[in-house]
C-alpha cells in the first residue's frame, strides 16, 4: 500500500486517460489523501479536513460529503458523512451516504435523505436518482411535503423532474388541515398542486366526504372532479353520480348522468340525470327526468318534474316540482304545472303556474287534477293534507273551478259536481269517504237501487252538496239548499245535457305505475362522459433502457468477480447473474445499503 503524507490539497483533479464518452468525476477539493491501490485498482480515499467538504463534480452536479472513495478505473464515487448533492436551482438533496456512476449516471442515497427542489421537499430513508431519465424514485416509504397542500406520504414514490410530478403507489396519504386524502395511485404536479386519484379514493374534510375510484382535485383551489363511482356523504345527504364536479370552499356540488341524492333523515331518494346540491343552503336541484321518492311505511310516494328542488334542514324538508309536475302512490295521483310538498306539515300542493288566454275558467288543460281510486277532481289549487307522524291522508282542499267526476258503476255516464270550494275527508285507508262542495253546487247523478238498477238521473243545483263515499263508489248525495232539481228517466235525460260546463274527463293522463310519469317526456339523451385518463403504471425504475446502460459502461472494462454483487457499487455495474435476474423478474435493483463511516487517514 502507497502511504501518503496527510497534505492540505487545494485543488485536485484526477484526469485520466478514458476511452469512454462519459465525462470523469472530478473532485475539487480534498483534505487528505490515500490510494488504496492494493484493495481495488484506481481506489482513492479522500476525507475531510477542518478546512471544508470533499467537492465532487460531474456533469452539471455538485456533491460534498466528509470522505469520498473514488474509484477512477470505475468512473464511480461513494460519499460518506453529511452529503449534499446539488444539481443546478431545481435539486438539492441531503443524505448520510451517496453512490454515484458517472458511467450509467445513476446514484443511490441512504440514511434521513432529503431532496430538495422548489416546491416541494421529499424525505426517506432511500433513494434511487437516474440523472439521465430526471426521475428519483423510493420503495420503502416516504414523504413529501408541499406547503399550501400539505405531506404526502406512501409506500413507494417517484419523482420526474422535468415534469414536476410525483406518483405516488400505496397507502397514499394527502394531509391538511382542511382535509385529507386517502387513495391507492396518485400524481401529483408540485407547481400547480393539481392531484390526480386511481383506485379507491377518499378526501374527508369537516363537512363532507368525498368517494371515487378515479379523480382529480385542486389543492390550491379545493375544487375537483370524478367520474367513476362518485360520491359525496353530507351529514344527512347521499349524492352519487356518474360524473361529478365538487367545491369544497362552498360546499357546493354537481353531477351529470344516473344522479341519485338520498336524505338518509326523511327515508327520501331523488333522481336524475344533472343536479346541484349546495350543503350550507340544505338545497338539492335535480333535472332530467327527475324523481323524488318518499318511503312511507305502508305505501311510497314518487313526484315527478321537469325539475326538482329539494331544501330545508332535515326536519323541514320541502319538496318542489316545476313543469309537468306528477305524482304516484298507490292509492292516489295527480298532475299540475307545480307541485309544493312540506314533509313537516304534511302539506302537498297542487299549483296551476299556466293562465289560459280564454276568459272561460274552464278551457284550460292545465288546471291541477287529482285522482283517488276511481274519483277525478280538479281545480284551480288542490291541497292533500296528510298527518306526517302516521303518513296517513287526512283532508283534501280544492280552491276555486271544484269539479269531482266519477264513472256510473254501470258506465251509463259519469256521476259529476261543481262548484266553487270542495273539501274531503279520507278514512283510515286513505280512501274518500266524503267531499262537501261550497257555493254554486251544481250535480249530475246516476241514481241506483239496492239491485244496481238504474233509478233516473239527477240534476240539480244548491248552496252545497255533501257526497259520501264507500269503497271508492257515491253512497249517498245531500242537497243542502237547493234551488232546482229533478230526478229524470233515463229515456227522458238527452246525453248531449249529461255533461256540467267545464266537463273534462282526463283518464288517459292518469298515472298508474311509476312508468306512467315520464310517459310525455321527450326522448333522453344523456351525455358521454369523456372524463379522465385512465392510470398509467409506472413503468419499473430499473427497465432495459437502464440496464442497456449498464451492458454498454461493461464493454470498457473486464468483468468483475461475483463478490462484486454484495458491494454497494452494484447499481453502477452489474454481473450478468444480477442483469438476467432483473430482466427476467422486472424487480427493483436491491443494494446492499452501507453505514456511513468516516476512514481515518493513515499517517506516516
Amino acid at each position: 500500500m502507497l502511504k501518503v503524507k496527510p497534505i492540505y490539497i487545494l485543488t485536485l483533479f484526477f484526469a485520466f486517460a478514458y476511452t469512454q464518452a462519459q465525462q470523469q468525476i472530478e473532485i475539487k477539493y480534498s483534505g487528505f489523501l490515500e490510494f488504496k491501490e492494493e484493495d481495488t485498482p484506481g481506489l482513492k480515499v479522500m476525507t475531510r479536513d477542518d478546512s471544508g467538504q470533499i467537492h465532487i463534480v460531474h456533469e452539471g452536479i455538485d456533491m460534498y460529503c466528509d470522505q469520498a472513495l473514488l474509484y477512477s478505473n470505475d468512473n464511480f464515487v461513494e460519499a460518506y458523512g453529511n452529503v449534499k448533492m446539488h444539481q443546478g436551482d431545481s435539486i438539492n438533496m441531503t443524505s448520510k451516504y451517496v453512490e454515484y456512476s458517472g458511467k450509467t449516471k445513476l446514484a443511490f442515497a441512504s440514511g434521513e435523505v432529503v431532496l430538495r427542489e422548489p416546491s416541494s421537499t421529499l424525505t426517506t430513508d432511500t433513494l434511487y436518482f437516474d440523472r439521465a431519465k430526471q426521475q428519483s424514485y423510493y420503495k420503502s416509504g416516504g414523504q413529501v411535503v408541499r406547503d399550501s397542500s400539505g405531506t404526502i406520504t406512501s409506500r413507494i414514490g417517484r419523482y420526474y423532474m422535468n415534469a414536476k410530478k410525483y406518483q405516488f403507489v400505496k397507502d397514499v396519504e394527502l394531509v391538511n388541515p382542511d382535509y385529507t386524502i386517502h387513495t391507492e395511485q396518485l400524481d401529483f404536479y408540485t407547481e400547480t398542486g393539481h392531484a390526480f386519484l386511481y383506485g379507491p379514493s377518499t378526501i374527508k374534510t369537516a363537512e363532507s366526504k368525498t368517494y371515487c375510484e378515479k379523480g382529480f382535485y385542486n389543492t390550491e383551489t379545493k375544487q375537483g372532479y370524478a367520474v367513476k363511482k362518485s360520491r359525496i356523504d353530507y351529514d344527512n345527504r347521499i349524492f352519487e353520480g356518474d360524473s361529478m364536479f365538487f367545491d369544497n370552499n362552498r360546499n357546493f356540488a354537481s353531477a351529470t348522468n344516473n344522479i341519485k341524492v338520498t336524505d338518509t333523515t326523511n327515508k327520501s331518494i331523488i333522481k336524475g340525470h344533472y343536479a346541484e346540491v349546495y350543503k350550507l343552503k340544505d338545497s338539492v336541484f335535480i333535472t332530467k327526468r327527475a324523481l323524488a321518492i318518499t318511503v312511507q311505511e305502508k305505501d311510497t310516494v314518487y313526484i315527478h318534474a321537469d325539475t326538482l328542488m329539494v331544501t330545508g334542514k332535515a326536519n323541514k324538508r320541502i319538496t318542489r316540482a316545476f313543469k309537468n309536475a306528477k305524482f304516484y302512490k298507490s292509492d292516489m295521483s295527480g298532475k299540475a304545472d307545480s307541485i309544493h310538498a312540506n314533509h313537516q306539515t304534511g302539506l302537498t300542493e297542487l299549483i296551476n303556474i299556466s293562465k289560459s288566454n280564454s276568459k272561460d275558467a274552464f278551457s284550460t288543460k292545465r288546471q291541477p287534477i287529482l285522482w283517488n281510486l276511481g274519483n277525478q277532481m280538479t281545480g284551480d289549487t288542490i291541497q292533500v293534507k296528510s298527518n306526517p307522524k302516521t303518513e296517513k291522508m287526512d283532508s283534501l282542499l280544492v280552491f276555486d273551478n271544484a269539479f269531482i267526476i266519477s264513472k256510473d258503476t254501470l258506465n251509463a255516464g259519469y256521476n259529476q259536481i261543481t262548484g266553487k270550494t270542495l273539501t274531503g275527508l279520507f278514512d283510515e285507508n286513505n280512501k274518500l269517504k266524503q267531499v262537501d262542495i261550497d257555493k254554486n253546487a251544481e250535480s249530475i247523478y246516476f241514481a241506483r237501487n239496492d239491485k244496481n238498477e238504474l233509478v233516473g238521473i239527477d240534476k240539480s243545483k244548491s248552496g252545497s252538496i255533501s257526497i259520501f263515499f264507500h269503497n271508492g263508489t257515491v253512497e249517498e248525495l245531500r242537497k243542502i239548499r237547493q234551488v232546482d232539481g229533478k230526478t229524470y228517466p233515463e229515456s227522458q235525460f238527452p246525453k248531449n245535457v249529461r255533461k256540467l260546463r267545464g266537463f273534462d274527463w282526463r283518464e288517459e293522463e292518469r298515472p298508474k305505475s311509476v312508468e306512467d310519469l315520464f310517459s310525455d317526456d321527450p326522448p333522453l339523451n344523456l351525455p358521454i362522459i369523456k372524463g379522465l385518463e385512465d392510470y398509467v403504471p409506472q413503468e419499473d425504475f430499473f427497465d432495459d433502457e437502464m440496464l442497456n446502460r449498464m451492458e454498454a459502461a461493461d464493454k470498457s472494462e473486464i468483468k468483475r468477480s461475483e463478490n462484486t454483487v454484495t458491494n454497494p457499487k452494484a447499481s453502477r455495474n452489474l454481473p450478468e447473474r444480477k442483469k438476467k435476474e432483473i430482466r427476467g423478474k422486472k424487480e427493483t435493483i436491491q443494494v446492499k445499503e452501507r453505514k456511513p463511516q468516516i476512514l481515518q487517514p493513515k499517517q506516516e
